[in-house]
């Protein structure tokens, strides 16, 4: 399952209450940070007890173009995290249509 930018950006405004998580390295975040929780894909594993009370929450996971976060969204899917989507196009989509303020990389 995924979200696009736009749909994001538009839940986010409305003020819904909705979990960002972060699978990329610190050094990317350092580049552009959107404001999810950090918990690089590698880390994932050992960090999952992290996430464990939000089982039943919508969580947004994303990278830097969809690619990690697809993949961590299939993970958390077979371990019993039925909301957890992928951000299509990830930063640099939200770079593209949200904020083209922000560098690129």
């Amino acid at each position: 399952m995924e979200i696009t930018v736009k749909e994001l950006d538009e839940r986010l405004q409305a003020g819904e209450n909705i979990y960002l998580l972060d699978v990329r390295e610190p050094f990317e975040r350092d580049i552009i940070n959107i404001g999810g929780t950090l918990i690089p894909m590698r880390a994932l594993p050992d960090r999952i007890e992290e996430l464990e009370d939000r089982k039943d929450d919508e969580i947004v996971v994303y990278c830097r173009s969809g690619a990690r976060s697809g993949r961590v969204v299939a993970w958390l899917r077979s371990i019993g995290f039925k909301n957890a989507v992928n951000l299509t196009g990830g930063v640099l989509a939200w770079r593209d249509e949200i904020d083209p303020d922000l560098p690129g990389y």
